[in-house]
């Protein structure tokens, strides 16, 4: 569908963020629009429109009655994995709506999510098995990871480590709490090979629903790490810190459905920086390491441990992860073929 085509109709988006700057908003539909030269609104379900677009932060309560146009629902996290007796999700749905997040109160949040992909006439997601979770619900459903381009502006050229060795992590707050899973791992590791980590997140997070008991990530960070160089999170610096680093890490809980579910979006983002980068052996994760024939998918922590060692050691590892991952990223999602699945995804609705 060309630009003019789209130009012509009312679109609106239900963002994250209110000034558009959450990955969410800023890697997926925001960062289409604007690369397109789309023209769109904020979303509001008393109007009108031809096109709405929701990201995960939409009140689905609302939306999901909505019946004046075509809807693209953006799920990119596998909330359809979370059992029903999970705690979160048995509060989560009261909990959106006493903090006014929901305009209706439904108590069961996974029901008012299967809702939503029931009224959406196209879903999003990230990765192939929450396509598998959600088709039992709507018939539409593509699977569309990041364009990280605006934050990959930096490719790392030089492998010989820094003396002490640094390892990165980058993403939200509240999910370094996943370092728990390998803090035996690395404070093994330490004890031979002494090295820094860093940490690129926000300073501050909330602790519930993304407004309630804001908290220092400082605090967060010192309870999981002897010692942690924290850097506040900026996308005109991000990329230098990262790439100033050694190995990056993504640990995950495999044993937390959500968190298996995961996509491979962190680990194509270090990867474009040609950052060698160690992770916990999620399906996505793996069938990436698979794609770039890299064996850095950790499942167990004696694996961590062993991994660590290595790659903190050897120079040629890290250059040759480093690069094969690098090749591997952009042969396998360059922009231009993400762009054109949000294309195809919005002419698929509005044919």
């Amino acid at each position: 569908m060309m630009k003019r085509e789209l130009n012509r109709l009312r679109i609106g988006y239900a963002p994250i963020s209110g000034k558009l700057d959450a990955p969410g908003d800023r890697r997926r539909f925001v960062h289409y629009a604007r690369t397109r030269g789309i023209q769109f609104e904020m979303a509001d379900p008393r109007r009108d429109y031809d096109l709405v677009i929701l990201s995960q932060a939409a009140d689905i309560t609302a939306w999901s009655r909505y019946r004046k146009g075509k809807i693209v629902y953006d799920l990119v996290d596998a909330y359809l994995a979370v059992p029903r007796t999970d705690p979160r999700a048995l509060f989560r749905g009261l909990g959106k709506y006493l903090s006014r997040q929901s305009r209706f109160l439904e108590l069961d949040f996974r029901k008012s999510i299967e809702a939503m992909c029931r009224r959406a006439d196209a879903v999003l997601c990230s990765t192939v098995e929450q396509q598998g979770d959600i088709a039992n619900y709507c018939e539409n459903v593509r699977v569309i990871l990041d364009m990280q381009s605006a934050t990959t502006t930096k490719v790392k050229r030089e492998y010989k480590a820094a003396s002490p060795p640094r390892l990165v992590w980058e993403g939200l707050p509240f999910t370094l709490a996943a370092f728990e899973q390998i803090a035996g791992a690395l404070r093994r590791v330490q004890r031979k090979t002494q090295f820094e980590m860093h940490i690129v997140t926000d300073l501050h997070y909330y602790r519930y629903l993304n407004r309630y008991a804001k908290t220092s990530t400082a605090r967060l960070a010192n309870r999981l790490f002897d010692s942690a160089h924290l850097h506040a999170w900026n996308e005109s610096s991000c990329a230098e810190i990262i790439c100033a680093s050694d190995l990056a890490l993504i640990p995950l809980n495999l044993n937390d459905p959500f968190a298996r579910r995961k996509p491979e979006n962190k680990l194509l983002l270090f990867w474009r920086l040609g950052m060698p980068t160690l992770t916990s052996a999620t399906p996505a994760y793996r069938r990436a390491m698979q794609g770039a024939q890299l064996s850095m998918d950790c499942a167990t922590e004696g694996e961590w441990e062993v991994a660590l060692e290595k790659y903190l050691t050897d120079e040629s590892a890290r250059r040759e992860a480093g690069q094969r991952g690098r090749a591997y990223a952009e042969q396998k999602y360059p922009e231009d073929k993400l762009l054109a699945a949000w294309d195809d995804v919005l002419e698929s609705v509005l044919i």
